[in-house]
């Protein structure tokens, strides 16, 4: 069966509500599934940006930064939005290693590209 390339869209905060925790649980889940091989992109937009810091530490729960960390592991590629984290004055401030600052040409292509896209 051919590699299925799988674009999650995420929008949310990482904490407050629980759909960017969602998508990256549902991701880190198919990579772990057998029958398909898969290949995971998933670009942060809005206020899912901030998901990408480090030094996350929340009092308790599930912690978004292990869960990108994670993901990068298992060959997953992360990007955020420029112009998002722009906006938020987050631009130079310390990311997740492995994660990359985007364009939207970026997210066009990786949708043009996608077998499917999923947006939380």
């Amino acid at each position: 069966m051919a590699k299925q390339t799988l674009l999650f869209i995420l929008n949310d905060a990482p904490y407050g509500s629980e759909r960017s925790f969602n998508a990256l649980r549902l991701a880190i889940n198919l990579n772990e599934q057998e029958k398909t091989e898969t290949s995971i992109k998933i670009f942060l937009m809005s206020d899912s940006v901030s998901c990408a810091l480090v030094k996350q530490a929340p009092s308790e729960g599930y912690n978004i930064q292990q869960m990108i960390e994670i993901l990068i592991a298992q060959g997953a590629e992360v990007k955020l939005c420029k112009t998002c984290t722009d906006a938020r004055g987050l631009t130079a401030l310390p990311l997740i290693e492995g994660v990359e600052i985007g364009k939207l040409d970026d997210l066009a292509t990786w949708t043009l590209t996608a077998d499917k896209v999923v947006s939380f």
